[in-house]
């Protein structure tokens, strides 16, 4: 900021000048007594907050171990047993036979075996037509075309530990090599990952049609970091729409509406579970907000020093939760009563007065959003909070501040239909692993 000559200005332009500094310098004021926003007040992320040091953890008391001649396996079949026989006595040395001893004590013992990739060389034989004289050759086997060498396999294993553990390319080849004995270099990585996404496009189909028959389904979105050769570093959006039984990630480069309308075409649910960003209004017959990200602006406007208002809708709000919990126990009356009783209770907090802006503000937004706050009471299968599509987007920041973003187009449409197959899977009893591996085998994911 360059500074103005003072001998040049009139007496009216130097009270201009003098007055708008008060105006800064007050603002400024204002923004000091303000309260830090936190991860618990506020949307900051948690890897954005300061972390309190913590007292140390009491230890918890060891459990007894059970007294000698107590059999204890881990394992329900045990691949092998070893039986271990007395021969003689230790004090006396009298032998014993071994068909008088019963078992004292037994243990498993757990090993892995060598790990070695199992090599099948596929020969096509061929030769001339005897007849036309044209040339004939064998067809490979379906599960062995040629062309990439890495059978299903081993392309479910890296897709595994690369888009769900966010193993790097250098060390998933080094991994490989140490582990199982086979050596691939980081292009072949990127162009196995590469082929699989012909084989998710498949499952990610079945993902979207079950979403669109889906009754209630809660979105989310975060930042997803993508960097290419001819745009260079610019953001986009991982999108996540979360039902009972299936999970769908999408990377687009908008975080407009559109990405929710081209994954559910004319499908309208009868209620959509999110946070109050505006591209997620409008999609539902009702909506429910997320009490959560509620919470947190009250819990700032507490820390602003709003004494009534914010703490009382805390009350209110913990207490319709609670009343949420007991749902399975309670009728349809009694939760409309509920949800009547939570109303009028709002109703009364919202003609309370307010002493602080931050109290103000929230005032505002609970008038903006009351009628999407309670609809949780009355239909059971709606949750309070969005939290099932925030846990489902947790894999994917962790990847994205360890891999630092994606290099490809292609490598963010590979890394959103994975994480798809992995929530969905999970959802429907499956393990990562496993769900991937049907996923490239083009099995059914759902139960």
């Amino acid at each position: 900021m360059t500074r103005p000559d003072l001998s040049r200005l009139s007496p009216e332009e130097k009270d201009a000048l003098i007055l708008a500094l008060l105006d800064r310098i007050a603002a400024l004021e204002a923004q000091l007594n303000q309260p830090a926003k936190t991860p618990d007040n506020s949307s900051l992320p948690p890897s954005r907050g300061q972390k309190a040091n913590r007292p140390p953890r009491p230890k918890k008391p060891r459990r007894k171990r059970k007294g000698p001649g107590v059999t204890r396996e881990l394992a329900a079949e045990p691949d092998r047993v070893v039986d271990c026989h007395a021969q003689a006595c230790a004090h006396c040395g009298t032998a014993v036979m071994p068909e008088d001893q019963t078992v004292r004590h037994a243990y498993d013992h757990i090993a892995l075996p060598p790990i070695r990739p199992v090599v099948t060389r596929v020969r096509l034989f061929g030769r001339r037509c005897p007849s036309c004289r044209r040339r004939v050759r064998g067809v490979p086997p379906d599960t062995m075309p040629p062309g990439s060498p890495f059978g299903p396999s081993v392309l479910a294993l890296l897709a595994y530990l690369h888009h769900h553990h966010a193993v790097s390319y250098e060390r998933l080849s080094r991994l490989m090599a140490e582990l199982f004995a086979l050596r691939i270099s980081e292009g072949a990585f990127a162009n196995a990952l590469r082929r699989a996404n012909r084989r998710l496009q498949r499952a990610e189909t079945a993902i979207m049609e079950r979403l669109r028959r889906a009754d209630v389904i809660g979105c989310d979105e975060t930042g997803a970091r993508l960097t290419t050769a001819d745009q260079g570093t610019r953001m986009a959006w991982e999108w996540v729409l979360v039902s009972d039984k299936a999970v769908l990630h999408r990377i687009h480069p908008s975080r407009g509406r559109d990405v929710i309308t081209e994954v559910l075409g004319e499908h309208r649910p009868r209620c959509w579970v999110s946070d109050r960003w505006g591209a997620q209004q409008g999609h539902a017959e009702t909506h429910q907000v997320c009490l959560a990200h509620v919470l947190r602006d009250v819990q700032y406007a507490i820390d602003a020093g709003e004494p009534c208002f914010a703490p009382a809708l805390r009350r209110l709000l913990c207490w319709a939760i609670a009343v949420g919990r007991r749902r399975p126990t309670l009728k349809d009356s009694t939760l409309a009563q509920y949800q009547a009783k939570a109303d009028r209770r709002l109703d009364r907090l919202l003609a309370m007065p307010t002493i602080t802006e931050a109290g103000a503000e929230l005032q505002r937004q609970t008038k903006r959003w009351r009628s999407q706050f309670f609809t949780f009471l009355t239909d059971r299968d709606v949750p309070p909070t969005n939290n099932a599509s925030e846990r489902a987007l947790r894999p994917s920041v962790i990847f994205r501040k360890v891999t630092n973003g994606f290099r490809s187009i292609w490598g963010a449409d590979v890394h959103a239909q994975t994480r798809s197959v992995i929530g969905t899977g999970r959802l429907n009893g499956l393990s990562a692993h496993q769900a991937i591996s049907r996923a490239l085998a083009g099995q059914p994911i759902f139960a």
